[in-house]
């Protein structure tokens, strides 16, 4: 772990990912000489606070859009069918912690708690109505996100956002990469494991809707700020 606050002042991270064609090149070449320090002696938390509230995906996985309707936490007229569009919900920002840390699970509110890992999509350069074609150019990296879900509160308010958002319900990281360094973000694999025990494990190449599906969508009337999260949607093999 290499400090570069001096390197870029008092810069926060959104306008870092804003100016990464700029300030990459900076970082680069002072890196080496930056003290380290081994990574067991930090706590590491979530790689970026981000500016607002996380764009989320539901059922953005056959298998899980299948497991999801029949659970009963889903309402009877959406069922088993694959959406039309992409379902678009959002995780306040106060949800966010850290890999490793803790999770509230908040007894009086709820009794029905549950896992879903996720591929993270940072956006660096914002922009609205970006079309497909251009949507990673919109891209800074990927992270890795648990859309930690209350189920009993999403069933009870017949939508997500309370049942999604409740304090340190969004675990992201322990890394966030820049997407040069991933040559095929498809063939990238979401897994999740309990206590050792793979639960889920899809290839982001499964997706219903893909990253610039999302990316056109969510900017169509909406500007994506430097900065921003979309968390892509979870596989089959949840709690549920």
């Amino acid at each position: 772990i290499r400090d570069v606050t001096g390197v870029l002042g008092g810069t926060d991270l959104a306008a870092v990912l804003g100016g990464w064609d700029t300030i990459r090149p900076a970082l680069e070449g002072e890196l080496a000489s930056r003290p380290a320090a081994p990574l067991d002696s930090v706590q590491l938390h979530a790689p970026l606070r981000p500016v607002r509230n996380i764009f989320c995906v539901g059922k953005n996985y056959s298998d899980h859009v299948r497991e999801f309707g029949r659970s009963g936490y889903d309402t009877p007229e959406r069922s088993e069918a694959i959406p039309e569009a992409p379902v678009i919900f959002s995780k306040a920002t106060t949800s966010v912690t850290g890999p490793f840390d803790d999770i509230d699970p908040h007894h009086g509110v709820t009794k029905e708690l549950d896992y879903e890992a996720e591929l993270g999509v940072i956006i660096g350069r914002g922009g609205r109505g970006i079309t497909r074609e251009r949507a990673f150019e919109h891209v800074w990296g990927y992270t890795i996100i648990d859309d930690f879900t209350a189920r009993d509160l999403q069933r009870l308010h017949k939508q997500w956002l309370l049942g999604k958002s409740l304090d340190t319900h969004c675990p992201m990281g322990p890394y966030a990469v820049s997407a040069d360094e991933i040559a095929d973000v498809t063939a990238l694999v979401v897994e999740s494991r309990v206590n050792g025990e793979l639960r889920q494990s899809a290839p982001v190449a499964d997706l219903i809707f893909d990253i610039p599906t999302l990316i056109e969508t969510i900017s169509a009337g909406i500007t994506l700020l430097p900065g921003d999260i979309i968390a892509t949607g979870t596989p089959a093999g949840v709690g549920i």
